[in-house]
């Protein structure tokens, strides 16, 4: 069996482990669960770290269960928050889950005969029918307000300088995730929770209430939170979260992201956001320190997330797409992608409206690009730039000014792509 923490400890994933669960997990398999908070129907990359701990978990021969925290969902956790959350209804986050469970279903084998399939829970299930009179009953004689004052997200949110404080339902949030972990392990023979190091506080209430409760042994272990080498905050664009579902965030954005990171954060990320080995990431390394302007660190690591995350299609249209701005694809390329990641790669490229009409009869070159849309200031410009071999239309030279152009050279039957020079690019939409 593969050392599961050691793993971890070469990845830079651990943040903090309570004595004893290295020990545990090498003497027999083992099950391990991670929250996962049901506020969205698609996970964004602020959870892959824990996923990627539960991939890990069941590479290493453990058994992986991953708890859609339905109830907790209708509360909101105070760790780290300054505010309450919002609420959802059942029907909603039912929805949430099966979303969810799909993205997992990437990362985690739910389905085959192995011993160690993953798990999916949702703690609304056994707490739905839980009586408040019940629960303080059962589970809250045994864990004192002192003890629960004496947490971290508590103390914080109650020092809070802007802070109203914080409302009962949200201090009773490490209670029932201390249920939890008690409820799995009498249900699934559940030994450890994993999640990240704001939830340490949480995750050692459900520690100690198996052992006040069942007399049991658990244990815990926390990563750190992702930041980035700059200080700013991971996963975070001008447009939001990066989210793992394309209808929020499209497989060419989602490539970009990943493509786009500093070296220095890529040679952490790489390290936990894939499976790669040990050697093949310090070779990696090396490449990338010889050869930095080559960024191999980025490109694997962009390859192996989004093959993982969409699929090697999603992850080849993106590296097309992502080829067509520096010069190296054809007129091909440029057709052979969506629309959608199409106008995503020439966001922000000066629009031109041209007439649908005038296309159809066909229109000289040098009339399209200084009247119909102004590339060109003059006919005398665009006549020396087409001379010099500096016009392109859809990655093509335009090698005569006055050559028709007509609703044959529309891609997608409805965009012409014209460049000026090496990196001045304009995009005609015919109306």
């Amino acid at each position: 069996m593969m050392n599961f923490v050691e793993e971890l400890r070469w990845r830079g994933m651990i943040h903090e482990i309570m004595p004893g669960t290295e020990e545990q997990l090498l003497k027999e398999r083992t099950a391990g669960y991670l929250g996962i908070d049901p506020t969205a129907d698609s996970l964004h990359i602020g959870h892959l770290v824990g996923v990627m701990m539960l991939k890990h978990f069941q590479r290493a021969g453990h058994t992986p269960i991953a708890l859609v925290g339905g109830a907790t969902g209708m509360i909101g956790d105070p760790s780290m928050k300054s505010a309450e959350r919002n609420l959802l209804d059942e029907a909603t986050l039912r929805h949430n889950q099966e979303a969810i469970k799909k993205q997992l279903a990437k990362f985690l084998d739910f389905e085959s005969e192995i011993p160690n399939r993953a798990i999916l829970v949702n703690n609304y299930d056994w707490m739905k029918d839980y009586s408040f009179l019940s629960f303080i009953r059962d589970i809250g004689k045994h864990i004192t307000v002192n003890y629960m004052m004496a947490k971290d997200s508590v103390k914080k949110r109650l020092s809070g300088e802007s802070s109203e404080g914080m409302s009962f339902t949200e201090f009773s949030y490490q209670l029932l995730q201390g249920y939890d972990f008690l409820h799995l392990y009498r249900d699934k023979g559940c030994r450890l929770q994993l999640g990240g190091s704001d939830q340490w506080g949480n995750i050692t209430t459900g520690t100690e209430l198996i052992r006040r409760v069942e007399g049991g042994e658990a244990y815990a272990l926390v990563c750190p939170l992702i930041t980035k080498a700059d200080g700013g905050k991971f996963g975070k664009t001008e447009s939001g979260n990066v989210w793992l579902d394309r209808r929020y965030t499209s497989p060419y954005k989602f490539y970009q992201f990943w493509l786009n990171v500093s070296d220095a954060d890529a040679e952490k990320y790489i390290k936990i956001f894939t499976s790669l080995p040990k050697e093949e990431i310090e070779a990696l390394v090396a490449e990338q320190q010889s050869a930095p302007h080559l960024r191999p660190l980025q490109k694997r690591l962009a390859e192996e997330i989004t093959v993982m995350v969409h699929s090697r299609e999603d992850y080849e249209m993106a590296v097309n797409a992502s080829e067509i701005l520096f010069g190296k694809s054809t007129s091909q390329s440029l057709r052979a992608i969506d629309e959608e990641t199409f106008l995503q790669v020439f966001e922000g490229v000066p629009q031109f409206i041209v007439s649908r009409e005038k296309l159809a009869e066909g229109i000289k070159a040098v009339d399209l690009l200084t009247e119909e849309a102004t590339v060109f200031p003059s006919k005398g410009e665009m006549r020396k730039t087409v001379q010099s071999g500096g016009v392109m239309i859809n990655k093509e030279k335009l090698e005569s000014f006055d050559e028709i152009i007509d609703l044959a050279r529309l891609i997608g039957d409805k965009y012409i792509l014209t460049q000026r020079g090496k990196k001045n690019y304009f995009l005609l939409i015919a109306e």
